[in-house]
């Protein structure tokens, strides 16, 4: 990172990604079993079958979701400068989508995708499923966030933040993959840093040979689970799957749940402990909200050490609650624990 860069961002992170609204609620491995659900997986599906599972749901939270969402609105509650670019429809979810975002201190003016519900291209929503045990079971229907292009990416947004963050769920539509590939040169361009989280292994199992080549020729900074990692260079021995990525990327951040996560810069390895919470409640969003506290520890120039300390820490926040952004001010949390911004 320059001075020079550091002086004229306007933004600390800018995210693209699919806006989608969250239905959480809590439910029985038996109602999983029921309704033909993978623990733990993450499904596509169609609007009719969105509304079938939502009315087959127990009563629960509607929150504002989608992966790269959270992390800005955890970026905001950082006090950090975010943006996002993300396609909603005019209808009910869209407003409350918007609402939400810029309530998190985010700035946000992708134009809307008119339609809404019963169009095919209503508003995102992700339903969750949580068992007893934490794990979360999702089913998205992608609706307007699936039709995001290049005409939605703003070249003088991207150009005056620090990091342009790419949400992998949104690799899939050919459009979104070219929009993605718009956003990057554009950053580069700017003289700014991109970086793609893989988001899910089902994600990096389609496109396995497609996200390496874009990582390779695009990515600066690259968030991952473990299992990710694994995925994307067929091989279940971390230190060399890891040591792959560190050789093609600036940074690696790679999560192991509750052995907390390790970041790589070139020679350099670094292992962060996960913050112990008294009750883990809802897994959702937290590796979101570790890539919020790792994104802006980047922006701001802090070492590999002290960018995971925050991400650790503001995934220890959201998986003691419901939903999947904050529901503290992670600035003052930060404070609290002697972590820098």
């Amino acid at each position: 990172m320059t001075q020079n860069a550091i002086s004229t961002a306007r933004f600390d992170v800018c995210a693209v990604g699919n806006a989608i609204v969250d239905v959480l609620s809590p439910c029985e491995p038996a109602f999983l079993d029921a309704h033909k659900l993978v623990p733990g997986s993450m499904q596509l599906v169609d609007e009719d079958q969105s509304a079938m599972l939502y009315d087959a749901m127990a009563a629960g939270v509607e929150a504002s979701g989608g992966s790269a969402g959270n992390t800005v609105a955890g970026v905001g509650s950082f006090g950090g400068r975010a943006a996002y670019i993300g396609k909603v429809a005019r209808d009910t979810l869209g407003e409350v989508f918007s609402h939400d975002i810029r309530a998190a201190g985010v700035h946000f003016d992708t134009p809307v995708l008119e339609g809404g519900a019963g169009s095919g291209f209503g508003t995102g929503r992700c339903l969750i499923n949580v068992t007893p045990d934490a794990q979360r079971t999702m089913c998205t229907f992608l609706g307007a966030a699936n039709q995001l292009t290049t005409a939605d990416i703003d070249a003088d947004l991207i150009g005056a933040s620090e990091i342009v963050y790419l949400e992998g769920y949104l690799f899939d539509p050919a459009p979104a993959r070219a929009a993605f590939e718009a956003a990057a040169a554009a950053a580069h361009a700017a003289g700014r840093k991109v970086a793609i989280t893989l988001s899910d292994s089902f994600v990096v199992h389609r496109w396995r040979a497609e996200l390496l080549a874009f990582i390779e020729a695009s990515a600066d900074i690259v968030l991952a689970n473990e299992a990710e990692l694994h995925a994307l260079f067929e091989t279940e021995d971390f230190d060399h799957a890891a040591a792959h990525l560190g050789r093609i990327v600036e940074v690696a951040a790679v999560t192991r749940g509750a052995a907390g996560s390790v970041l790589f810069r070139g020679e350099e390895r670094v292992e962060i402990a996960a913050v112990p919470v008294d009750k883990v409640v809802d897994t959702t969003g937290a590796g979101d909200q570790y890539a919020a506290g790792v994104l802006l520890g980047l922006a701001r120039g802090l070492s590999l050490a002290e960018a995971g300390a925050l991400g650790s820490l503001a995934a220890s926040e959201v998986i003691a609650h419901w939903g999947p952004r904050p529901m503290v001010k992670l600035e003052a949390l930060a404070a609290e624990h002697g972590l820098k911004l």
